[in-house]
């Protein structure tokens, strides 16, 4: 496997994936008491949309690109609020530099990456801050490795693979079981691709008959998902979304989906409480 994000980076599932990141970890903020973050396929943190490799895709400008001119209060703005801190517009941030700069003294944030040449981009990043940790390891292997954390007990663990090998839903709900048993109270989110409808159905089904309680699904949809071949939308699970969440994701996707064009936003519950 040969993924590099920068290619990508910026683009609408970006977007997506990370001002619905950002509300979660808002919530957290709530309260005096630590929170641990798990990123399981962290990249690099962080990507410049000058790169000859982000301006060769181009697909930023359908993402991030659109989003400058928002109103100030726009559902979208806590979350462009850290992009513009993290170097933006030239600089696009990934979900583990997001988190690190929403975290407090008392928190933690836990990064893997597989690739080496990434992970050592990530040490780089985040030389110097105490609270934060970077892994090379298999993003899979390090659910078993590193919960339950033991700085804090609450938290999230995001998951969000590349999915460019077969199988990946798969492994996917598998790791949903292992992060249940092992971390019960944390809060799970998992980024997946949407091209066809067939492949996300039976990973919602999977979820389903795992019998978790509390499970929503968030999803901005750019065309209609009948081309397998094509990334016609995104998709966020999260097991445990806080109180409030549905409504403010609702809100976020619907302004996504007005200012990048989309074909549909949907926020819908999997399985109750």
């Amino acid at each position: 496997m040969n993924y590099r994000h920068i290619y990508h980076a910026g683009n609408f599932a970006d977007c997506m994936k990370h001002t619905l990141l950002v509300s979660l970890l808002q919530h957290f903020l709530r309260k005096d008491s630590p929170f641990v973050v798990l990123d399981t396929h962290a990249g690099i943190g962080r990507y410049d949309l000058e790169s000859p490799e982000a301006e060769k895709t181009g697909e930023y400008h359908d993402g991030i690109g659109k989003l400058w001119a928002e109103a100030p209060d726009s559902p979208l703005t806590p979350w462009l609020e850290l992009v513009r801190k993290a170097g933006g517009p030239r600089f696009y941030p990934g979900s583990p530099l997001l988190a690190s700069l929403m975290l407090r003294p008392q928190d933690q944030l836990i990064c893997c990456e597989k690739h080496p040449v990434d992970k050592r981009a990530l040490y780089r990043l985040f030389a110097g801050q105490p609270n934060i940790s970077v892994h090379e390891r298999d993003a899979y292997e390090s659910l078993r490795a590193l919960l339950p954390p033991k700085t804090a007990r609450r938290g999230l663990v995001l998951i969000d693979p590349p999915f460019e090998e077969p199988g990946e839903f798969d492994r996917l709900a598998q790791a949903l079981q292992t992060i249940h048993t092992r971390f019960a109270a944390g809060m799970i989110a998992v980024w997946y691709p949407i091209k066809h409808r067939t492949p996300v159905r039976q990973f919602h089904t999977n979820v389903e008959q795992a019998g978790y309680r509390n499970v929503l699904v968030a999803e901005l949809l750019m065309r209609p998902p009948h081309n397998p071949d094509a990334l016609n939308g995104a998709g966020l699970l999260v097991i445990k979304p806080p109180y409030g969440f549905a409504e403010q994701a609702k809100a976020q996707l619907n302004r996504l989906k007005t200012a990048l064009g989309a074909f549909e936003a949907i926020v819908s519950e999997l399985v109750p409480e």
